[in-house]
């Protein structure tokens, strides 16, 4: 049975590092979107009012442990984890939009390696977001409020 503990004390501390990690990470790139002014339009605000989602079911459960405050951190972290790959949409989009504005023979792979490789908006940042849900994910995965009583008895 001290095995059993050790694990238990061992995945505690575990999901707490987690945790703080994912809390670092949303503080992060919440920051910088804000100073990016990532708020023109209802797209750019997509992954700020994810992010918010995130901290106040995070709150919500950290205050008011129960399954359904670990189901609802579960689903905005799916919707984080959805919104990288839709940003890398939005960010591709206007960067290839831009790229051609510049130069309109330019296409294909040449397209391709110029948008990539822009600056503002940076392609490929929005998976950072994607990760932040994962991280979350990873977080609440077989969470034991979500144990029932009965799966706890040996």
């Amino acid at each position: 049975m001290v095995t059993g503990t050790l694990e238990g004390a061992t995945l505690r501390k575990v999901r707490r590092v987690l945790l703080l990690m994912l809390v670092a990470g949303m503080t992060g790139v919440a920051t910088e979107l804000l100073f990016q002014d990532h708020d023109e339009g209802t797209t750019q605000l997509i992954p700020l009012a994810l992010i918010a989602a995130a901290f106040v079911t995070l709150a919500w459960h950290k205050f008011r442990p129960s399954p359904a405050a670990v189901r609802a951190v579960q689903l905005v972290m799916t919707c984080l984890v959805i919104a990288g790959p839709l940003g890398i949409y939005y960010h591709y989009g206007a960067n290839a939009e831009f790229q051609r504005e510049m130069d309109p023979s330019v296409t294909g792979l040449a397209l391709f390696w110029k948008v990539m490789a822009a600056k503002t908006p940076p392609a490929i940042a929005p998976g950072s977001v994607s990760h932040l849900g994962l991280l979350g994910l990873v977080y609440t995965y077989r969470h034991p409020a979500l144990v029932s009583r009965q799966d706890r008895t040996p």
